[in-house]
């Protein structure tokens, strides 16, 4: 039996069934940008391919025919994937479309042989001897541009059955805002963004929408954004109520996701600039982003695991040597587990090299460690003065839950001035947005060992922040190496 809120009259209540999705961990979206620019790449690799390969089927004669050749292919492909961008050839609706993409990679591709047939083969040395490798190339060039297509339409025909062209959303809100977005969602044919959950934040949860979705607690939403269900949040409530406003994006603004605010009526007049976009008609302010998507996620991961596994192969010695003498030290295992935060504030197990007593270790940090204290064993000293201890979480890195450079995790008890660490800072799960690292800029800047007051862990959350504003590959490589010409010895590593 269905129930009907007091919203649904407002809005014109129709009778409807429930048709929340039941879905379990899906897989991740496609990443549209990703794609096109894997597209761009291929075009122009297949480009040289075949002027490299017209070329060696019959090697023209000329002094200078194989420079110019060379020379040509590399320049062709080059002008060809420009123009293409310029022709918008590259947007991924358009690319996946046959009659949208066809005319656009032929105009592209004749403007390019005809440049090059102008201004390359009257090259000296190059007269006459390149003709039947140029229309060789010619026609073999356009094939391949249209045989990337036709298998990127393949895999996104794959892709679209599976679910992974849509990114999936959850709609915060079931009043007027939230009734209009979804009836405008719902006549857009081939939007991006699909809504598979209304989550409420006043007590309207566990009844059936008139819109068809099963309304459930804001508390909720965590959990299945952690869990892979979720991409996005659209909070779709009136603007003048920021109170709530404020309290929905500080439950999810510490997670790794989008989070956009349905403007309803003041919407139009802003446009569709900086962070404003439209969908499906309606203005959404972008109030979130997660500081790793498309390109920048897939450098970040590839960057962690070559260099983890290059480190573990190069290292192995050093770490078999330090596994004995961690043995022969004291009784007890050589490695040590820890529950910490990561990233969007799900525990994960840190390996690190016990550096205490077995029957003293303290498995959530419940009192951090202090100068000359007795828990720790002598190798164990050594090792945290050099951070070596801390090399097993190679494997963290390797197993996709902590990166090389990232906020340093926290183990769950952990306080500073006797308060836990998540309630001296405000906002102190935004920490958690990206996975925790090895060794991050708060370290390279000297904010390394115990923290006894609650100014400390604000400056480490500071510097913490920034690097998750600011990331970028070549900011990793300088904390890298900063942290290699600085050493790991510290003194306030106890």
């Amino acid at each position: 039996m269905e129930t009907r809120l007091a919203s649904d009259y407002d809005n014109g209540y129709q009778p409807v069934v429930d048709r929340t999705p039941t879905h379990s961990r899906s897989q991740r979206p496609i990443s549209r940008p990703v794609v096109v620019g894997t597209l761009a790449a291929t075009d122009a690799i297949l480009l040289i391919v075949a002027g490299t390969a017209a070329y060696g089927f019959a090697p023209p004669q000329g002094r200078f025919a194989g420079i110019v050749a060379g020379l040509a292919t590399v320049l062709a492909a080059i002008l060809a994937t420009n123009l293409m961008h310029l022709l918008h050839a590259y947007r991924f609706d358009i690319a996946t479309c046959f009659r949208c993409g066809v005319w656009r990679v032929l105009l592209a591709w004749g403007v390019t042989v005809g440049v090059v047939a102008a201004f390359v083969l009257p090259a000296p040395g190059a007269m006459g001897a390149l003709d039947s490798w140029f229309a060789r190339w010619a026609a073999s060039g356009v094939i391949l541009l249209h045989l990337s297509r036709a298998v990127l339409r393949l895999l996104a025909r794959r892709w679209d059955a599976a679910g992974r062209l849509h990114r999936k959303w959850a709609l915060v809100g079931t009043g007027k805002v939230a009734h209009q977005f979804l009836q405008r969602l719902g006549g857009e044919a081939d939007s991006e963004l699909e809504i598979v959950d209304v989550f409420d934040d006043l007590e309207n949860h566990g009844r059936v929408w008139s819109m068809g979705y099963r309304i459930q607690p804001l508390t909720a939403l965590p959990d299945q954004i952690r869990q892979g269900r979720i991409d996005g949040v659209v909070v779709a409530v009136p603007v003048a109520e920021q109170w709530r406003i404020a309290e929905i994006v500080r439950h999810v603004g510490g997670l790794a996701i989008d989070v956009r605010l349905c403007l309803d009526e003041i919407g139009p007049g802003l446009g569709a600039a900086g962070g404003v976009s439209e969908v499906a008609g309606t203005t959404l302010l972008s109030v979130c982003e997660p500081p790793l998507r498309d390109w920048g996620r897939i450098l970040k991961c590839t960057e962690d695991r070559v260099l983890a596994t290059l480190i573990l192969i190069l290292g192995s010695p050093v770490l078999m040597l330090i596994a004995l003498l961690v043995r022969l030290d004291s009784a007890g295992p050589a490695l040590f587990r820890q529950k910490r935060y990561g990233f969007n504030n799900e525990l994960i197990e840190v390996f690190k090299f016990r550096t205490m007593y077995h029957h003293v270790s303290d498995a959530d940090c419940e009192q951090q460690t202090q100068r000359n204290d007795p828990r720790v064993t002598r190798i164990g000293r050594f090792l945290r003065r050099s951070s070596l201890d801390e090399l097993p979480q190679l494997f963290n890195v390797l197993l996709g839950e902590m990166s090389l450079v990232g906020p340093r995790p926290h183990a769950i008890a952990t306080k500073a001035d006797g308060v836990y660490f998540e309630d001296a800072v405000r906002d102190y799960e935004r920490r958690h947005r990206i996975r925790p690292g090895i060794t991050g800029w708060a370290q390279v800047n000297g904010l390394r060992g115990e923290t006894q007051t609650l100014e400390q862990i604000r400056r480490r959350f500071e510097f913490d922040l920034y690097y998750i504003e600011h990331w970028s590959l070549g900011f990793d490589l300088i904390i890298l190496l900063r942290t290699l010409r600085c050493g790991f010895w510290s003194r306030q590593a106890y």
